[in-house]
């Protein structure tokens, strides 16, 4: 993400236009469901985020954030917000940092979309891969936290936190292949990519063994997380709508996938003089990540098939994205850049995929 990209993601604006809804229901709600809830109600939009759209909640005495399903025609099994809560409250007894959730909504009928709200967390986001103004030391040290965060989380075993039914056990990559697959394909709206078809035949074929599935979130990054205001500490990982039960090793890729990617998609890291930055080293993050998860390093083969596999995931995304602004719903200013790149990710995955 260019700088002027990570200042527009940047804090928040008035709701726009195809966000809003009705703030005094909202209100009410909260006073009913949220603990020691006390208006009046203030309610501005985050200018980030791509597919939940994001609100900060601002009371007198304290300021909360709310996730919110777009409104309109949602694609079955998307922007599943109340797996995202379920996530967090599973998480937080462990120690592992998210944000509080505060209570969910279910019901249509409050603000026309499912909802949750959940404790506005202090600190710092690093919408930018190269975290520009940091010292090569900080740098360096913001990439161990994060390495570390993710590392963590899949060390955590879900039976023992409630979670052993969070997705469904074995075939990780086929059923994930498959979902985005018919993501893809059900939206007619935003057409069709031959290089994504391609890759619909081709990654089933290169699919790695089944691990114990472990909890992987989905978008882990730089701009997912939560830095302490003064130090590389992961206050609190964001963003748990594509966490389900999982590969470790596709949850990571995704994380490292920055590598790969040009500076204007997820502020890719392709091109950087890393070593001048301070920023590890594609196999030397890898590498740290496997001695803090525990595991062995994988093949290149299999590492490669990961990647591809996490560009086929992002180009369905960004696909999905497309689709929703051509709708006329899509939840984010940077809607038309993302569908842009739509094409440039598919043909990325299918070159890695033969290269490797």
């Amino acid at each position: 993400m260019s700088r002027e990209a990570a200042a527009a993601s940047a804090g928040t604006e008035a709701v726009r236009e195809g966000a809003r809804f009705d703030e005094l229901r909202l209100e009410r709600w909260l006073q009913k469901n949220v603990e020691d809830f006390e208006g009046p109600l203030t309610v501005e939009q985050f200018r980030g985020g791509q597919s939940n759209p994001t609100f900060k909640l601002s009371t007198p005495a304290r300021s909360y954030v709310m996730r919110r399903q777009p409104p309109g025609h949602a694609i079955q099994g998307a922007h599943a917000v109340d797996r995202e809560a379920r996530v967090m409250r599973a998480l937080s007894p462990t120690g592992f940092p998210v944000a509080r959730v505060y209570g969910v909504c279910t019901d249509d009928r409050v603000l026309g979309s499912w909802f949750y709200v959940m404790e506005l967390v202090d600190g710092r986001i690093e919408w930018n891969s190269r975290m520009p103004g940091m010292t090569n030391t900080a740098r360096a040290a913001h990439y161990d936290a994060m390495n570390s965060s993710i590392a963590t989380l899949h060390r955590i075993d879900p039976k023992k936190i409630g979670l052993g039914d969070f997705g469904k056990a074995g075939n990780y990559f086929e059923r994930q292949i498959a979902r985005w697959s018919r993501q893809y394909l059900a939206d007619s709206d935003a057409g069709r990519d031959p290089a994504m078809d391609r890759l619909i035949d081709m990654l089933p074929q290169r699919i790695l063994r089944d691990e114990a599935p472990r909890i992987v979130h989905g978008d882990f990054r730089c701009d997912n997380l939560i830095f302490s205001p003064d130090s590389p500490k992961v206050q609190a990982v964001l963003d748990w709508e594509l966490s389900t039960l999982g590969h470790p090793l596709a949850d990571f890729a995704y994380n490292a996938m920055v590598y790969r990617l040009p500076e204007d998609i997820t502020s890719g890291l392709a091109g950087a003089d890393l070593a001048a930055l301070g920023i590890p080293s594609e196999q030397d993050y890898l590498e740290a990540y496997c001695e803090k998860a525990g595991r062995a390093s994988p093949s290149e083969p299999d590492w490669t098939f990961c990647l591809a596999f996490n560009l086929f995931r992002l180009a369905a995304i960004y696909h999905g994205i497309k689709g929703r602004m051509i709708r006329g719903n899509a939840a984010s200013l940077h809607a038309q850049k993302r569908a842009d790149n739509f094409p440039m990710l598919t043909r990325m995955a299918l070159e890695i995929l033969r290269d490797g």
